[in-house]
């Protein structure tokens, strides 16, 4: 029960187009303040006094993640308002404005992963890179999986696509770069392996069929994620019923320098 003063305050943080604007796009998905400064082509003074205003009345929830803050829509009663005034605007003109503007912002994103990783495609695997200790476990793990059809999303070296290649029935091979895709094949054909299928794409928009695959890897690729939980339910998607997620990542850390320098988006996860 939100109460008749707790709905009052709600219906005014609601009665302003800004804040309205806010809550839709962060409807869509986390964002930090910056980014809804970039869309909203808004300075942070305003940004961040609606967005303290929408979290007095429980409709945004933030989240520290490094030196930045995240946020999102709070779950809760006053979410079903929301949820309400949003379809009944849903043919905003303005909503429409914000949402190509998040896809200008993702777009940008994905550019500079795709600059990144074909700028280290070829000395990927040399680097001292966090969570590095995984390629032991992945050996052990890639000598117990079943047959089937992988995919493999965000495939780094490729390293783990090879090692599943040795025993899988076939395995799709996921990634923003070119660069580090076409790596992948020369290493496969020297290896003599067939079975490897590449896919030039993002993680959180794949262009593979539903119930596709019998196994979905998701191998320190997560933290490049522009949006985890929509690469989580791309994942999903295509899945064959009953068929297996695997996910290693990091934990949540504070090593701020790899964003800079490994073009990581987020510091891990818990």
């Amino acid at each position: 029960m939100i109460g008749l003063t707790g709905t009052s305050r709600l219906l005014k943080a609601l009665a302003d187009d800004t804040r309205l604007r806010i809550l839709h796009l962060l409807a869509q998905e986390e964002l930090s303040g910056t980014d809804l400064m970039e869309v909203l082509n808004m300075g942070q003074s305003r940004v961040s006094t609606h967005l303290n205003l929408l979290k007095e009345v429980g409709l945004v929830n933030d989240r520290r993640e490094g030196r930045r803050a995240l946020y999102s829509i709070a779950p809760g009663p006053a979410a079903a308002i929301l949820d309400q005034v949003l379809r009944d605007n849903d043919d905003s003109p303005e909503f429409a404005a914000d949402l190509a503007g998040l896809e200008v912002l993702r777009e940008a994103r994905r550019a500079q992963k795709r600059t990144y990783f074909d700028r280290v495609a070829a000395s990927f695997g040399e680097q001292l890179l966090p969570g590095r200790t995984w390629e032991g476990l992945a050996r052990g793990l890639a000598r117990l999986c079943p047959r089937g059809r992988y995919a493999d999303l965000g495939i780094g070296d490729g390293l783990l696509t090879l090692l599943l290649a040795e025993t899988a029935e076939s395995v799709t091979a996921v990634d923003i770069s070119p660069q580090m895709l076409a790596a992948l094949s020369a290493r496969a054909k020297q290896q003599g392996l067939a079975n490897i299928t590449t896919v030039e794409a993002d993680i959180e928009d794949l262009p593979l069929s539903d119930a596709s695959h019998d196994v979905v890897v998701l191998s320190q690729a997560l933290h490049h994620a522009n949006d985890p939980a929509r690469a989580l339910a791309e994942a999903a998607r295509v899945l064959v019923p009953g068929g297996s997620l695997l996910v290693l990542d990091l934990l949540a850390h504070g090593e701020e320098w790899v964003r800079e320098k490994l073009e990581y988006v987020h510091l891990g996860f818990t």
